[in-house]
């Protein structure tokens, strides 16, 4: 899609919000307290050698040799992710109403030496940029619940994946779970042995211990795992012994079953020589107690949970998860069979309990309450879950009920809308309670959208996981981007490449299903052979396979 620059074309303009809330540019040809719009036209006739009606210059011819990226970057210079030159202020974005610090240059974000923690927020806002920490200076007037919303810009997307990661102090209160019961969860302090590993020099095979150098004289009966220690070798006596057997005291090596025979007078011969302590997994070869095995913040997985039985546990100290409920929103949902007049099936019900655990949360209830403002009031105040998560009318129509009630329920907006494609009309606000809404569009693939955006830093920080470093893959193919919001592009991987799918728009499932990654895709979009950042999805994989999409 060319992009042209043409100053004589446009008149000043500011954002407004439309029903779906996506930002649209409204003509504002006086001051609010200025004469009406007839007025001044009356005030002011038409030039002489234009028709009567008409104030627009012609329309200057596009520059075709100039790549899209550019002119891009031309007509809109406050692209996030281009760092202002040295020595230079960043790009005052006017029509935010704030000045805002332009990121560090995407290839040094990549690059840059970091701790296994990835900051995705490594750069700091200017002083007076509001923060859902750090009120800012002068708010503008609480409305009432009858009153409408106060029009303001929407959030970048790096700026609002910020401020939901900051919407909460820390994680919650930790408790002490049985080994059974802690899948999935996150240690709340450091994994510490509490016994040397293995507690006492063990045999790694089958075969029999032997002392000094052979042949040796078999002795009678033998070494079983799980006994007690048995009696101790001298030198040129050799023992049957098994599999994590103890090692009886003097043993110098595990000859293995298959390295040696027994002629008639029980005289054991090797037939390959075995060194010194070969086959002994000696006491405290993996760890001594006391040493940390696991750092917090760890997720506990089947093999953690291993390592902590053989490290001596029988429960871990955890983060619990968050508890979430879910509100599906919306008359047209059906919740099965098939679509039929007007009515869709509800994806986002199904869906949404899934990606919400492998975000680390306890999904408690999922409520269909259609377009009812009421039920959705009294579900809110009523809710003992720590998040909400509802689904549709974020907008601004005649059934999107969730602003209004938020209001009635004195909420504070802590974004309310973002700059990235699909998924613009996202929020999250938090509740007088303390507790916390995220806002998803009804659209499922903008859902997705506000699930990596708002609700994934959200329940990280509520959780205590720890942020895992985003990948950087260079594209395939070239991306078309937003000229000025951020786009979330399902991609597959192949070969080491991010290959973008179809099926990508709003209301569509169907490239996502079989994605590996969400591709960050900049305003203005991406070159092919240009590296970007990537999300995760739950159920990503590096590697190359087959894709249907």
């Amino acid at each position: 899609m060319a992009l042209v620059r043409d100053d004589a074309r446009r008149e000043p303009r500011t954002r407004t919000q439309t029903r779906s809330g996506a930002r649209q540019d409204a003509r504002r040809d006086t001051p609010p307290d200025g004469p009406s719009h007839d007025e001044a036209r009356r005030a002011e006739p038409p030039a002489r050698d234009e028709p009567a009606g008409r104030d627009e210059a012609p329309r200057p011819t596009a520059r075709r040799d100039q790549p899209s990226r550019e002119r891009a970057r031309e007509q809109y210079p406050h692209d996030p992710y281009d760092q202002a030159p040295h020595g230079q202020a960043p790009y005052d974005q006017a029509t935010h109403g704030q000045a805002q610090q332009a990121p560090p240059a995407r290839e040094s974000a990549r690059t840059a030496a970091r701790p296994e923690v990835f900051d995705f927020d490594a750069v700091e806002e200017p002083p007076g940029t509001p923060t859902a920490a750090a009120p800012g200076p002068a708010r503008p007037p609480k409305p009432t619940p009858s009153s409408p919303p106060t029009p303001h810009p929407a959030t970048p997307w790096h700026q609002a994946r910020r401020i939901a990661e900051r919407a909460v102090a820390g994680g919650r209160a930790p408790e002490r779970v049985a080994l059974a019961e802690a899948g999935g969860l996150v240690l709340a302090a450091p994994l510490a042995a509490l016994t040397d590993l293995p507690p006492f020099d063990t045999s790694a095979m089958d075969g029999w211990a032997v002392a000094g150098p052979g042949p040796w004289q078999l002795r009678a009966g033998g070494a079983l795992a799980g006994h007690a220690e048995p009696k101790g070798l001298e030198d040129g006596e050799a023992v049957a012994i098994a599999t994590g057997a103890r090692v009886p005291y003097g043993s110098t090596a595990v000859l293995r079953s298959e390295h040696g025979q027994v002629d008639a007078r029980q005289r054991l011969h090797a037939v390959r020589e075995s060194g010194q302590g070969q086959d002994i997994r000696p006491r405290g070869q993996e760890c001594r107690s006391g040493d940390q095995l696991l750092p917090l913040g760890t997720v506990v997985t089947p093999a953690v949970l291993g390592l902590a039985a053989a490290a001596g546990y029988d429960g871990l100290l955890v983060v619990p998860r968050p508890r979430v409920e879910v509100l599906v929103l919306g008359d047209e949902l059906l919740t099965s069979g098939l679509p039929r007049e007007g009515l869709i099936r509800d994806a986002l019900g199904p869906m949404l309990p899934s990606w919400l655990r492998s975000l680390g949360a306890e999904v408690t209830a999922v409520h269909r309450l259609g377009d009812d403002a009421e039920a959705l009031r009294t579900a809110l105040a009523e809710s003992t879950a720590e998040v909400l998560v509802t689904t549709g009318g974020t907008a601004a129509g005649p059934l999107d009920h969730v602003h209004p009630t938020l209001r009635r329920l004195g909420a504070r907006l802590l974004v309310d809308g973002v700059e990235v494609r699909p998924g613009h009309p996202m929020l999250l606000a938090r509740l007088p309670d303390g507790r916390h809404l995220v806002g998803l569009p009804g659209n499922p693939l903008a859902a997705v959208s506000g699930l990596l955006t708002l609700a994934e830093p959200l329940l990280r920080v509520l959780s205590g996981r720890i942020a895992a470093r985003p990948g950087a893959v260079a594209l395939r193919e070239e991306v078309p981007g937003h000229p000025r919001d951020t786009r979330l592009v399902p991609a597959v991987l192949r070969e080491g490449e991010a290959v973008p799918l179809h099926f990508s728009g709003p209301a569509m499932l169907r490239g996502i299903a079989g994605a590996d990654v969400m591709v960050v895709v900049p305003p203005g979009g991406g070159r092919a052979g240009e590296e970007l950042l990537t999300l995760d999805l739950p159920w990503s994989a590096f590697g190359d396979g087959e894709c249907f999409t």
